[in-house]
């Protein structure tokens, strides 16, 4: 029973799980905005999010240097699917924000974050009423 409210939960799970990483990667491209030959950065959030269900939070193991080490498990780091955006208007100090596309993005992702815990919390109330 556990499983199915695991699977049932995992997408919500995910997305929240993404989209607050996006929500970091804008905030701070946003705070770099004035930094020299800073390169704005997102990533294919869709891609991210069909890859993170399907592989279903397995755990990474970590490489041990000693045999006295304690085992751990990491999730994967989301920098390493990070991709620079391509500019659309040159800057003289090499920066590649843009203010107005961000602050889209920013708002954007802030709207649909919102959306996906309204969504989950009204499959919450409803697997509650279920059960009671």
């Amino acid at each position: 029973m556990i499983d199915k409210l695991d699977s049932a939960l995992r997408f919500h799970q995910e997305a929240l799980s993404l989209r607050a990483q996006r929500q970091e990667v804008l905030s701070a491209n946003i705070a770099h905005a004035d930094t020299p030959n800073f390169k704005a950065r997102d990533f294919d959030f869709s891609n991210k999010l069909s890859e993170a269900v399907a592989r279903g939070r397995e755990p990474m193991a970590m490489a041990g240097t000693s045999s006295r080490h304690l085992a751990g498990d990491a999730l994967a780091a989301a920098d390493a699917a990070l991709m620079y955006r391509t500019s659309t208007q040159s800057s003289l100090d090499g920066n590649t924000v843009e203010m107005d596309v961000e602050r889209v993005n920013f708002a954007d992702n802030a709207m649909r974050y919102e959306v996906n815990l309204t969504v989950l919390s009204s499959k919450i109330k409803s697997l509650l009423l279920a059960v009671q």
